[in-house]
């Protein structure tokens, strides 16, 4: 499967199903996703279960050669349910139990509603275990949507006391592990703990921390109770799960080890505020690199953006070649297989406003055109590099853990984890450097960088590979805030940064949280004039063994080290003491990339991405300009344009407002590689 769109028949008059068919066959349509919040129509009463709509929909779109994944309707359970198991509804921080209405009205941990989803979903997965349109599941939808400050029932908190007696065995360990004595919260029994509902101050640091991995492994725990049943009712069709980029309610890493792969919505074009909002191409791209590094593998696209979006209030609607261009950058950095959200656009419900590739109307217009001219573009080429990486030498280490452990403490009101990985991320992509995004499990031997901010917490297994990495040659970024507590968020008693010390050659022995005073660096290494001011942290650091690239400016503290590099073995160790402006980025990420040899693919404007994907003949290179207006790069006589080739001038490659190039380099070139 290529390309493929979500589809709502049960939204529709069945007058419309034969038409619609037949419009996505000519768009290029393989598959459809239905029926993830159909629950209501599929079981109106329980047990009187209706599938007839959706196996005569299944019928209609297969005589078209249009497969089907199928929903687990799990995040909708429809009133009936409520009615009789009121229990079911979750309870919000607050201490609040909310009503039914809108979606994931529901409580993961409550046995009685896990009962009835092993009841249905083992009855919809034996209707369709046999079905040949019928190729894979994805499990209810979006987990963590809805549920961010969900659920603090009687039931949860009954599991949360489970979990903590199984990670900590005995309420001793966890009063130590904990520092409870601290404010005379020492427990004598795991039933007296908390969920962390609204104190007069503030909770424990290291409750509040083990309550995110709890909540993070019941959605997993959760999840698994379909897919024990999907497995053994339907062996031969494929199980994903659409997830949100960077959203931290689960640790994705954990969510994508029981499915076959992962699935992302991709929606570049938010209608309302966002805590992160994803709307710079770098962050849009390091989200996808995200979807790729969960399993190291490439992953469909659930959920594309294919209009305005929108509840109450819209967004702004994509400009021509705007979908097109991001149909090309999702697949530019893993995807396999695109599907659109939505067909047609509802005309009743929440979404209203979040419109399909169809307007309310149903008449094909503009968006049609522009999906079924990029189908047609980009279709006779993608089983050429279908499950094909960027292969790349840079890697960045990602840790729900860790960012975590900074929203309960972030120091300043103005530190973001992501948004401070996002600055490491854009220094290489802004240079047209592949990155992967890794957790703390994976294999790092086979980067040339590895870097990893704000390792807050320390763990004794990430610490040794990060050594045995360094010591084996390779070039290691380490940031401010690392080595500042252990794995269960109480502060190391060691001078900073802790169990790095020697591996980066320097001592912290004080710092400085810049909410009332100014700082500013200085590049001093090399003939590089660059100063720029620094707004969030400083470590005053004193060198022991490391040598200063850059260093402070100002106040008391001035002419003192704010970045440093050290050799340590075969390998180099640098950290960086303070958040840097994007000249002082760029010039550090240079300074790397140089020393570990990494390269970019090439040199291109600001905002005109290019990224690689490895094929079986070939790179295959995708140009993305993701400007308003004009721009060109130079390309290499070895490049073959397989898509844009009339926007090339010469050597020179023009690409228009929001404009694609699709390019192949053989791997007979310099840029071979395995395949």
């Amino acid at each position: 499967m290529k390309f493929g769109v979500d589809y709502y028949p049960e939204h529709i008059s069945r007058s419309y199903w034969e038409w619609d068919a037949e419009k996505m066959q000519e768009a290029g349509i393989e598959v459809v996703r239905m029926a993830e919040f159909a629950w209501a129509k599929m079981e109106p009463a329980e047990g009187q279960y209706d599938f007839g709509w959706l196996d005569e929909a299944i019928v209609i779109l297969g005589r078209r050669g249009i497969k089907t994944v199928l929903g687990t309707p799990t995040a909708t359970p429809p009133v009936w349910i409520i009615e009789r198991n009121p229990e079911i509804l979750p309870v919000n921080l607050q201490g609040q139990r909310l009503g039914f209405g809108g979606r994931h009205h529901n409580c993961q941990s409550n046995e009685t509603y896990r009962d009835h989803i092993r009841r249905f979903v083992r009855e919809m997965a034996k209707h369709y275990n046999n079905n040949p349109h019928v190729i894979g599941w994805q499990t209810d939808n979006e987990f963590g949507n809805s549920h961010l400050q969900l659920c603090a029932c009687d039931s949860c908190r009954s599991r949360f006391h489970q979990w903590l007696e199984r990670k900590y065995g005995t309420i001793d360990a966890l009063n130590d592990a904990w520092g409870t004595v601290f404010w005379s919260q020492t427990y004598s029994r795991f039933e007296q703990i908390p969920a962390p509902l609204p104190t007069p101050n503030s909770h424990n640091p290291s409750l509040l921390l083990d309550w995110r991995r709890f909540c993070s492994d019941l959605i997993v725990d959760f999840q698994k109770v379909q897919i024990d049943i999907l497995r053994q009712e339907c062996p031969n069709q494929f199980i994903t799960h659409n997830f949100m980029g960077f959203f931290d309610k689960t640790d994705y890493f954990d969510l994508a080890k029981d499915l076959d792969f992962v699935s992302h919505d991709q929606y570049p074009m938010h209608f309302r505020d966002m805590r992160i909002p994803m709307t710079t191409p770098s962050h849009l791209s390091m989200a996808l690199d995200l979807m790729r590094g969960t399993k190291q593998q490439s992953f469909w696209i659930m959920e594309q953006l294919a209009g305005p979006t929108g509840w109450e209030l819209i967004s702004s609607t994509p400009r021509p070649g705007q979908i097109r261009m991001w149909t090309y950058h999702s697949i530019a950095h893993g995807a396999d297989t695109i599907v659109y959200f939505r067909w047609d656009t509802c005309l009743a419900g929440t979404e209203q406003y979040w419109h399909g590739i169809l307007p309310h109307s149903r008449i094909p217009g503009r968006r049609f055109a522009e999906v079924k001219q990029t189908i047609q573009e980009l279709s006779p080429y993608m089983e050429y590099f279908r499950g094909g990486s960027p292969k790349a030498e840079a890697g960045i280490l990602f840790s729900y853990d860790q960012e975590w452990a900074l929203q309960i403490q972030p120091h300043h009101p103005g530190l973001n984890y992501i948004e401070l990985l996002r600055s490491y991320y854009k220094g290489f992509y802004d240079a047209n450097v592949p990155v992967d995004i890794v957790s703390d499990k994976e294999d790092y031997s086979r980067y040339k960088v590895l870097v990893a901010p704000l390792l807050f917490l320390t763990h004794p297994d990430t610490c040794q590979k990060l050594y045995e990495y360094v010591s084996a040659g390779g070039h290691l970024v380490l940031s401010m805030r690392t080595g500042v507590k252990d794995w269960n968020n109480a502060v190391v008693p060691k001078m900073l940064p802790g169990e790095f010390s020697d591996l980066l050659g320097i001592a912290i022995e004080d710092y400085d949280c810049l909410r009332q005073f100014g700082q500013g660096l200085k590049w001093t290494k090399g003939a590089a004039n660059i100063e720029e001011d620094v707004k969030l942290w400083s470590d005053i650091i004193t060198l022991k063994g490391a040598e200063s690239l850059a260093e402070y400016n100002r106040d008391f503290y001035a002419n003192t080290p704010g970045i440093t590099r050290n050799v340590y073995n075969k390998g180099r160790a640098y950290y960086v003491g303070s958040d840097l402006g994007p000249e002082m980025m760029a010039r550090f990420i240079g300074e790397v990339s140089t020393a570990s040899g990494v390269k970019g693919l090439m040199e291109s404007p600001e905002n005109v991405e290019v990224t690689r994907r490895c094929g079986h003949d070939g790179d295959y290179m995708f140009v993305i300009n993701h400007n308003s207006e004009d721009a060109s790069v130079k390309l290499q006589e070895a490049w073959e344009v397989l898509v844009g080739k009339e926007f090339v001038h010469g050597s020179v490659l023009t690409l228009a407002p929001y404009g694609v190039a699709l390019i192949r380099r053989a791997y007979e070139s310099e840029w071979k590689t395995e395949g």
